[in-house]
């Protein structure tokens, strides 16, 4: 693994850029962008919107009853867009569009192995929502790391 370019924040903006410390090596947790979740109200029509305006088809659908929404994978190159909607009127998904309406809900980033990701982001002292890994849709592995712990975005580790 390279060393990881990171920035230093008492630094101006001339060196934002700085190595890491001699001797430490750090590797990125994230290996590829998984996919965007977009929640919305109508999974049926969101999925026509996509199809007529992008041409984008339906690779995946599956109901995750364990987060109460039903999903829409739409392949992207390597990634997808995720269409979520609420199976619940409890579910995370539910509450999300009641507050805020539809749009962005989460990032999902491929990792190698979400446990070791998950254990890495908690000994920062980041706020997770998920203590330890859990099945996710179409056989995969996550945990979500909370909003707060990353620039206000909900993110999702999810390992193939």
């Amino acid at each position: 693994m390279s060393p990881l370019s990171v920035r230093n924040p008492h630094e101006d903006d001339k060196n934002d850029e700085v190595s890491a410390d001699a001797g430490e090596t750090i590797g990125s947790l994230l290996t590829e962008i998984d996919h965007i979740a977009i929640a919305v109200n109508d999974l049926g029509a969101a999925i026509d919107n996509y199809r007529e305006t992008f041409g984008a088809i339906v690779e995946h659908r599956e109901v995750v009853d364990s987060d109460g929404v039903e999903e829409a994978l739409l392949k992207v190159a390597d990634s997808y867009i995720q269409l979520l909607t609420p199976t619940r009127d409890d579910s995370p998904v539910a509450k999300y569009l009641v507050n805020k309406g539809e749009g962005l809900h989460h990032v999902g980033y491929r990792v190698d192995d979400c446990a070791a990701a998950l254990e890495a982001v908690k000994a920062q002292g980041h706020r997770v929502l998920d203590e330890a890994p859990r099945p996710g849709s179409r056989g995969t592995t996550v945990a979500f790391v909370h909003p707060k712990a990353i620039c206000g975005t909900l993110i999702e580790l999810v390992e193939e």
